[in-house]
């Protein structure tokens, strides 16, 4: 294939300091296979596991190190943020990640960062307790609120000789993840439903349940960056809206229901993401119930199934469902796409992990299958916002098919 301007992208990759800084030559090789233009800047700290001349070998060009040097451009950083399409740094280290959350600019790589305005990756690696360290866990929900997109880790074992999270992720993976964010919904509008509902008892009791919204706000982000308008209709969640789509927030199914259905007309994909109440208290109590008897029964009757009601629309949008599911996860998908005559159902098992871990609901992780008519494809298990820019890929893929066929 040959390169051309609109497949040539600029890349920035920023290297920091930790022992995975060797793998970032391999980054450097394999952005240059898909036909990037790459440019590096190191810190001094990396410079303690690889050398700059390696990276020139590399890109044909100087790699980039100091703030203030009389031999470089004084408004370096200005031109690097300007120059790229996407900053990528690879490894970033935990003091690093704690350098963007402090907006500190004492350094070159993070003085681009700050000046900046495209989108930034990176890919942590660092010892597995580092990692889990709650400073670091707190430096990445606040990355993750300002919308820097984070490419693993990875788990397994570490140079120190430990084993958990903390691995760089595979450069194969990290290249191919960046590159995949592409215009593929550009002209679209996308609607998605996120996080829970709550279905009121009393003034001041609801039934609820366990989705954090992770999942549909990782979809929101991935579907702007594929170029969609996107509408991101979300029960209550501890999230922020991530930039550039409009939110609406709601609390019931009904007003869940009502305010999809009010964006239907414009939308092109609708993805029903959000775990909604099946039921609802057939009625609600005017004041606080009392703790009187020993048992409480409760009249339920169905909400509106959101997902069939669109699926049902005479001119309807492409529909992507999810299903939940703690047993018999694939046939229950299977059954969910044929009641609902959706397009797809992604499917995933909530709980816990063969090894124990937390997947699903209220959890960073999710191993999800994509299931169609005729196929199911096994995503395996990921962090949400990787499992995320996946999904929308596929689904962009999948919306294309349809309408040219």
């Amino acid at each position: 294939m040959n390169a051309t301007s609109e497949t040539k992208q600029r890349i920035l990759l920023g290297v920091t300091g930790g022992i995975a800084a060797y793998k970032s030559a391999e980054i450097v090789r394999r952005l240059q296979d898909q036909h990037c233009e790459v440019r590096v800047v190191m810190t001094q700290s990396a410079e303690q596991f690889i050398g700059p001349l390696t990276f020139q070998a590399l890109t044909g060009h100087p790699t980039y190190k100091h703030l203030f040097d009389s031999t470089d451009n004084a408004m370096e950083h200005i031109d690097l943020a300007r120059w790229a399409d996407k900053i990528l740094i690879a490894p970033a280290s935990a003091n690093f990640m704690a350098k963007l959350v402090g907006g500190l600019a004492d350094d070159l790589l993070s003085t681009l960062c700050l000046a900046a305005d495209i989108p930034i990756y990176i890919a942590p690696a660092m010892n597995q307790a580092m990692w889990a360290n709650k400073a670091t866990q707190d430096n990445l929900s606040v990355l993750i609120e300002r919308d820097i997109q984070i490419l693993g880790p990875d788990e397994g074992s570490q140079a120190c000789g430990e084993i958990g999270p903390g691995r760089l992720l595979e450069p194969v993976e990290i290249v191919s993840t960046i590159l995949a964010n592409k215009e593929t919904l550009k002209g679209k509008t996308v609607v998605i439903t996120a996080g829970p509902t709550r279905e009121a008892l009393d003034p001041v009791r609801f039934i609820s349940n366990h989705s954090s919204g992770k999942m549909g706000y990782e979809l929101a982000k991935q579907a702007k960056l594929a170029g969609a308008t996107v509408k991101l209709v979300s029960g209550p969640t501890q999230l922020f809206a991530p930039k550039g789509i409009t939110h609406y927030p709601v609390e019931t199914a009904e007003e869940m229901h009502q305010t999809v259905m009010q964006h239907m007309a414009s939308a092109d994909l609708f993805i029903a993401c959000a775990a909604v109440a099946d039921y609802r208290p057939q009625s609600v109590a005017n004041n606080k119930i009392k703790k009187d008897a020993d048992t409480l029964n409760i009249q339920m009757k169905k909400n509106p199934d959101i997902l069939a009601d669109v699926c049902q629309l005479t001119d309807k949008p492409y529909c992507v469902g999810f299903a939940a599911e703690t047993e018999n996860l694939l046939e229950n998908a299977q059954k969910k796409l044929k009641a609902k005559s959706a397009d797809l159902i992604i499917a995933n098992q909530v709980g816990k992990s063969s090894e124990g871990e937390s997947v699903g609901f209220n959890a960073d992780t999710n191993h999800a299958f994509i299931v169609s008519k005729n196929s199911t494809i096994d995503l395996g298990q990921h962090p949400k916002s990787q499992l995320a820019q996946h999904l929308i890929q596929h689904i962009a893929e999948s919306y294309e098919k349809r309408h040219s066929s």
